[in-house]
């Protein structure tokens, strides 16, 4: 379903009358966000209200995690916890802490049970290319098949708190068993690591020689340096911790590129 259309959403919410809504719905890319600035306020804003105000109007029981974002927090070099000051650097970021704001006014004045996260950075088999891992992997899968010549890249010395994808859904499962309402959690594994560590540990597993090249249309104008979670209320709500490692999801995910390219 489209969620700007209001009564579709409505009318579909009361014929399912779900139990549990896991809200992942949204334009979801920082960079892109700057040339659709009114799109991603319109979507991941306005769509989770048409979402929250369905499922108070169906009155039945139903938690709904809403899937925030990192990006809401303002800039530190430390581990950032829920309480670190809040300042979104992009339009993408300001539209999920709008997103965030629209699902806790929900449990608090609506009575729907909601969960917000911020999630961190993740990755995994089947992100876009639009994303800085996956880019690199598919460019190396490109290169051993011959149909391309370098990995480019941008800012390799942004640090990012990494996590695997399914480590980041076992994370959402259990907020919806275990979770508070009302309440934000990171999601994160609470260790950095530069993009030139993503791009060694990728480049490292290519089956040929590989070329890296800077590429300035790659380059953010405004990219945070430093980016790094503190989960600890997560964990101590669920028991949650991060179970695959950095080298399992990048080996998995340049697999997962070189099965696309063959």
């Amino acid at each position: 379903m489209d969620l700007l259309d209001r009564d579709r959403v409505r009318s579909i919410v009361r014929q399912l009358r779900p139990q549990a809504v896991y809200h992942c719905a949204g334009l979801p890319h920082v960079a892109e966000s700057w040339g659709a600035s009114g799109r991603s306020l319109e979507i991941n804003a306005l769509g989770t209200h048409h979402l929250l105000d369905a499922v108070r109007r169906a009155e039945s029981p139903c938690r709904v995690l809403v899937v925030g974002s990192a990006t809401v927090y303002a800039p530190s070099t430390s581990p950032l916890t829920e309480d670190a000051p809040i300042a979104p650097r992009s339009p993408y970021g300001r539209s999920k802490l709008a997103q965030e704001l629209i699902g806790l006014r929900g449990s608090i004045e609506d009575g729907v049970d909601v969960i917000v996260t911020r999630t961190f950075n993740h990755t995994g088999p089947r992100q876009t290319p639009a994303f800085v891992a996956p880019s690199i992997a598919r460019q190396i899968a490109l290169i051993e098949r011959g149909r391309h010549d370098a990995v480019k890249v941008g800012n390799i010395d942004a640090v990012r708190d990494l996590s695997d994808v399914r480590d980041v859904v076992r994370a959402y499962a259990a907020l919806m068993a275990h979770g508070t309402p009302g309440l934000v959690y990171n999601i994160a594994s609470g260790v950095g690591h530069s993009i030139r560590s993503v791009l060694d540990t990728l480049v490292a597993r290519a089956r040929t020689p590989v070329r890296v090249e800077s590429d300035p249309t790659r380059l953010r104008a405004h990219d945070t340096p430093r980016v790094i979670g503190d989960a600890t209320r997560l964990k101590q709500a669920t028991g949650w911790q991060p179970a695959i490692s950095f080298e399992q999801m990048f080996g998995d995910l340049l697999e997962y590129w070189r099965a696309r390219i063959a």
